[in-house]
């Protein structure tokens, strides 16, 4: 059965019925929380009322310094929505830097220079044990790596990662990674059922994106195969497994983008940018972003994570 986990300023807990029970730990980072599964199971069998889960500001449930690697183009509703075959689409990484990750409830800074913002939900995999190159991962032994699941955002910058081809950047800024509310502790069981993961971003309450992980095409044990061709691998790292279609940005159609190809580098962004700016959907100050990831039956609930969007101050700029 799974176990929520959540953090706050005072440490860590389980929750359970919209309810918190202390664990009992030293651990100051995710990876020796998972370390000490005694002090988790025994928060977990505890009886009493617990405390109100409202009265608690939630941190990010994965603590930082850490490995954030993402997949590219992973579910085929994105990959046709970015103008790319399905089944053509080859399995891809890119770093993040663990500086971007901020909690569940705060603020999604965009920075001054910033224009087209865009969101990305996730499903996060935790991992619980050493990853370690060469490693062949199969389905039925995902749990000997993987612990726990969490929302995701992976919040883009797609005027700085596109004209530079520059994911770090365009991924990394302060706050482009809200992680939680919860770490889902899992087994091997409830690993098996990722594909009834149903993953539900909206803006402003309007659903933007919905699929479930079946609609991935390089499913988490293949992932983390082939990211061990060159990738370590540690307690507390997460692996962000893509996200599906229903981002802001989507390809232009085949006529456009001929057509696109034909210009001059210089003018192709000079349009791309021009028709971009018009599209309403990119995140605006204030809008108010929510991502959930469950399964209908609510077996398996990561919670529902909501940031509010916030633009950064001009330099210079009068308060």
């Amino acid at each position: 059965m799974s176990t929520a986990v959540v953090r706050t300023a005072e440490g860590w807990w389980v929750e359970r019925d919209e309810r918190l029970h202390r664990i009992a730990t030293d651990a100051h980072t995710t990876a020796e929380l998972l370390a000490d599964k005694p002090a988790v199971s025994a928060a977990a069998r505890a009886d009493g009322p617990g405390r109100p889960l409202a009265e608690r500001d939630l941190l990010s449930p994965v603590t930082t310094p850490c490995r954030i690697v993402a997949q590219m183009v992973n579910y085929r509703s994105h990959a046709r929505d970015s103008g790319f075959d399905p089944d053509k689409v080859p399995p891809a990484f890119f770093r993040k830097a663990s500086g971007s990750v901020t909690g569940p409830t705060g603020d999604i800074v965009r920075p001054a220079h910033v224009r087209l913002l865009d969101h990305e939900i996730e499903l996060g995999l935790v991992l619980g044990a050493t990853l370690p190159i060469g490693a062949e991962v199969r389905a039925d032994g995902l749990s000997r790596y993987v612990a726990g699941l969490v929302v995701a955002q992976d919040i883009s910058a797609r005027d700085v990662q596109l004209p530079k081809t520059q994911f770090y950047e365009g991924k990394s800024y302060p706050t482009f990674t809200p992680l939680g509310p919860r770490l889902l502790l899992v087994d091997a069981h409830e690993l098996a059922a990722l594909d009834r993961l149903r993953l539900t971003c909206a803006v402003n309450d309007v659903v933007r994106q919905d699929r479930t992980a079946a609609d991935m095409i390089t499913p988490p044990a293949r992932a983390l195969t082939l990211l061990a061709r060159f990738q370590t691998m540690e307690p507390g790292d997460v692996l962000l497994t893509g996200t599906p279609g229903g981002t802001a940005l989507k390809s232009p159609g085949g006529l456009a983008a001929t057509l696109g190809a034909l210009l001059p580098p210089d003018r192709r962004w000079k349009a791309f940018f021009a028709r971009e700016a018009k599209n309403p959907l990119y995140l605006r100050h204030g809008d108010v972003l929510t991502s959930r990831i469950s399964t209908a039956d609510g077996a398996l609930d990561l919670g529902v994570q909501r940031g509010t969007v916030r633009v950064e101050r001009e330099r210079g700029a009068e308060a």
